[in-house]
């Protein structure tokens, strides 16, 4: 049986993990010849995109834009399947801070972590609403993902590049009191939040072996989206330490990023890669959009594409 290791996409795991530990727990990846590690990334080694350069992993969940970076850098590294068919990030703020739209961020303390590609972003959205992106003020959050107490305790106005469907649920503060913009719902442009990826050496050397673990791991997030009480049960064993309600209410938020709108699980489109590449170009983010159309493959994905979660919940119950 194979080893693989796979760097999951956080400093732990969450719920965007889900398939992966679903797909081990019910001994998909075994049938597959497959023995899967799932571990996260050390920061002080660098993020999932290092690991994998190094040949420390054997695939990993890594956000668009930094795998384009590193191909216009020559590094061997590719796509092969899509986690999430949008962007999970939002501008969070509270009430009583006179902040009601994203123009409202102009004179306002906004903290996020200040990466070209994060003020670009936070640019282009407030510049979208009609603001000006030069009076934001940024609060440099590192990677520190404020919560809305922290807002309310005053560390900053708003933050930028929580998720909407984990950071942003986090934190004591009424729901009434949070006001929550997904960035794909207010101008910025569509992309997939993350991928799957290898080294292309990995693909090139076994491209069997890819074809069956993506095959395996399609299956576990199709069914844990389709039964959350269950997937709800096996994470609460990979992160005992958040609340059993947070943990459920960001799956029922992120399970439906998992599939397009045919229902296919790891389709990486097109009219999301090129025109995100060419956006970042145009901010200077990336040197050059040429060459996003071989940063990914999507013919190691399973053929045919597995049905949406609801009729693997169906099949599995016999209905």
């Amino acid at each position: 049986m194979s080893h693989i290791r796979v760097m999951l996409d956080y400093f732990h795991p969450w719920p965007n993990s889900a398939g992966f530990f679903v797909a081990r727990d019910r001994g998909w990846y075994r049938e597959a010849g497959l023995e899967v590690e799932l571990s996260v990334q050390d920061p002080g080694r660098g993020d999932t995109l290092e690991y994998l350069a190094r040949r420390q992993c054997d695939f990993g969940i890594f956000p668009p834009n930094r795998l384009l970076v590193r191909r216009a850098q020559g590094q061997p590294l590719i796509a092969v399947s899509a986690v999430n068919h949008r962007a999970l990030e939002a501008v969070q703020t509270i009430t009583g801070r006179g902040i009601e739209r994203p123009r409202d961020l102009a004179g306002r303390r906004l903290a996020y972590n200040p990466t070209p590609r994060g003020r670009a972003l936070v640019r282009h959205l407030v510049a979208a609403d009609g603001g000006d992106p030069d009076a934001v003020v940024t609060v440099d959050a590192g990677y520190r993902e404020l919560t809305v107490d922290d807002l309310e305790s005053g560390e900053a106005d708003a933050t930028f590049g929580v998720y909407w469907s984990w950071d942003a649920l986090r934190g004591g503060l009424p729901e009434e009191r949070r006001l929550t913009w997904p960035v794909d719902e207010i101008g910025a442009p569509r992309y997939h939040s993350y991928l799957l990826g290898a080294h292309e050496e990995t693909v090139r050397a076994d491209p069997d072996a890819v074809r069956r673990f993506l095959a395996a791991t399609a299956r576990g997030f199709a069914e844990a989206a389709a039964d959350q009480p269950a997937t709800l049960a096996l994470l609460e064993r990979v992160i005992p330490y958040f609340p059993r309600p947070l943990i459920a209410r960001s799956l029922e938020l992120v399970a439906p990023t998992w599939t397009d709108r045919d229902g296919r699980w790891g389709t990486i489109a097109e009219n999301r890669m090129g025109p995100y590449a060419h956006w970042l170009a145009t901010q200077g983010v990336l040197s050059t959009a040429d060459g996003w159309r071989t940063a990914y493959r999507t013919d190691l994905l399973p053929d045919p594409a597995l049905p949406d979660a609801a009729a693997v919940l169906a099949a599995r119950s016999g209905a």
